[in-house]
């Protein structure tokens, strides 16, 4: 786009992407690839939506985090910026507080598997007293798959024979103005 303004750059890009989110999930090499915007300006694009995400983060550091809400804040917004599944563990002391959040898998665009040892270890070596695993459907629908359910009623079994509390599995979908945009188990009596 040559003799582009950066407004005209930036109409462009959204346009492309449909929104600011379709444009956060966008990678370094893909945006520098867009005429107008360059490896500079990718750098920067990439650094400024790391940081809002970090942003969300901090705010909510020394907050009691035990509901879907709070946990949507705390990870929905750079979950939903994700092209394939991703589980997560938010890990929280004796307050529910945020001791901090650990990635245990990265699928595929349908799939993310992981066992229970693997969800456990990052509460176990940081101490947690408890935890909400947390994972995104990249297709924007957050209803669970029997997968999902299987997954959360061995997990709630780990965490009873571990003596960890479970808290919340949460699965991360596209915000719509039909729902709030994830699935708890525990607000729908699973857990």
């Amino acid at each position: 786009m040559v003799g582009a303004n950066a407004i005209d750059v930036a109409r462009d890009l959204l346009k492309r992407h449909g929104s600011l989110r379709g444009l956060s999930r966008c990678s370094v090499d893909e945006l520098a690839k867009i005429p107008g915007v360059g490896f500079a300006k990718a750098v920067q694009l990439a650094a400024a939506f790391a940081l809002g995400n970090r942003l969300a983060r901090e705010t909510l550091a020394n907050q009691k985090i035990d509901s879907p809400e709070l946990v949507n804040e705390l990870v929905g917004g750079e979950m939903r910026m994700l092209r394939k599944e991703a589980m997560r563990v938010v890990l929280l002391d004796t307050r529910y507080h945020l001791i901090r959040v650990e990635e245990v898998s990265s699928g595929t665009v349908n799939e993310s598997i992981a066992h229970p040892r693997e969800i456990f270890r990052p509460a176990v070596i940081a101490s947690a007293y408890a935890l909400i695993v947390v994972h995104n459907h990249p297709s924007g629908d957050p209803s669970p798959s029997q997968a999902d359910h299987g997954l959360t009623l061995r997990l709630a079994e780990a965490a009873e024979l571990m003596q960890i509390r479970l808290l919340d599995h949460i699965i991360i979908g596209a915000q719509s103005s039909n729902g709030p945009g994830y699935f708890s188990f525990k607000e729908a009596g699973v857990l």
